[in-house]
């Protein structure tokens, strides 16, 4: 198999000929001690992994600088976020959307994104048949926060505005079902969807909330992909026992990079889904920072031995290779489902 049918198999409930293995993001500067001069694209080759992301997590167009001294900026919702040391920027105060009005008057990016399409169009031209393909996008959750500056004003919405949520939720459901309905017809394969759902001890929000104001346009997002002809992989941190059924019933192909929490034993989700649903991941992305070589092939091997028998799943970290990630770590990972991810 090629990396490509390989992916494929893994996301259709088939067993391939061994473990695919890929990453959300490779932050540049592994990338530069492990094959200087290359960028996130070139070590996909170098590393023969089985696939290539971008989308979000490539987009590298100017912002619109409100304030440069406290790294604050206006995204493409019209929302500010500020950039910090951790890998994503956070949304900040005040929001774009705070009253009916607001709401009411906005104008949402548009999804025909001209910068996607062509970086779609460049990703397919170079790897097209020879990786899996995947946009990495978000749904429902994410856009509704940034413009409602954050997390907390948004769940305090769900108790005292829900109306105003349901409308809300439907920027983003719009906005990207038009982005993924083109990237798509450009050749991208597979769309992971981002948006975090839960803590280490549960969902952000309750069962009810997150049925009420979330799923609805999840699912929706979820068919128009696959109606569009891609697979979906979701991931989000934390532990989503509470919700996994009903993230589950929108259709996704797989659940992942999932965070390798004790109560988030992938062999035992897959069980629950009857192993209808593949997993992705999951290294601990502190083990492969602060662990030791022997530690991480170790944790692989456990992976391999527990979670990948029979098919049903992509070996990653447990969220992305950061800056923190000890490069030779990860190629130790790597080497290690190279080597012993075969399937008899």
């Amino acid at each position: 198999m090629n990396s490509v049918e390989r992916v494929r198999t893994v996301l259709e409930g088939g067993r391939p000929d061994r473990v695919p293995t890929f990453e959300i993001i490779i932050d540049q500067s592994i990338v530069d001690v492990l094959f200087p001069g290359c960028d996130r694209f070139d070590i996909v080759e170098k590393l023969d992994l089985d696939a290539v992301c971008f989308g979000i997590t490539t987009d590298t167009r100017d912002v619109e600088w409100v304030d440069v001294d406290k790294r604050i900026f206006r995204d493409k919702w019209g929302a500010l976020q500020r950039i910090t040391t951790d890998v994503i920027p956070i949304a900040c105060e005040p929001p774009r959307i705070e009253t009916e009005a607001d709401l009411d008057a906005y104008v949402p990016p548009d999804g025909n994104d001209q910068y996607f399409i062509d970086q779609a169009k460049q990703v397919v031209a170079r790897f097209k048949g020879q990786r899996a393909i995947v946009f990495v996008g978000e749904a429902v959750f994410a856009p509704s926060q940034y413009l409602r500056a954050g997390l907390e004003n948004l769940l305090i919405d769900y108790g005292t505005r829900p109306e105003f949520v349901e409308k809300l939720a439907k920027i983003g459901v719009e906005y990207y079902v038009e982005l993924y309905r083109r990237v798509i017809a450009e050749g991208v394969e597979i769309v992971l969807l981002g948006d975090d759902y839960a803590w280490k001890n549960g969902p952000f929000m309750s069962p009810a909330h997150f049925e009420r104001f979330i799923l609805p346009g999840f699912r929706t997002v979820v068919q128009e992909i696959k109606r569009a002809g891609a697979h979906v992989i979701k991931h989000t941190d934390g532990d989503i026992w509470k919700i996994l059924d009903m993230i589950v019933s929108t259709g996704v192909d797989a659940l992942g990079p999932l965070e390798p929490l004790p109560t988030m034993d992938m062999a035992r989700i897959r069980a629950h889904c009857d192993n209808q649903v593949a997993v992705m991941g999951n290294v601990d992305v502190d083990l492969l920072g602060r662990g030791t070589r022997e530690q991480v092939v170790e944790a692989t091997m456990h992976l391999l031995r527990t979670v990948s028998p029979g098919g049903g799943h992509i070996l990653s970290s447990g969220n992305t290779i950061s800056s923190a990630v000890n490069p030779e770590n990860y190629l130790a990972m790597v080497e290690t489902v190279k080597r012993y991810g075969v399937y008899e």
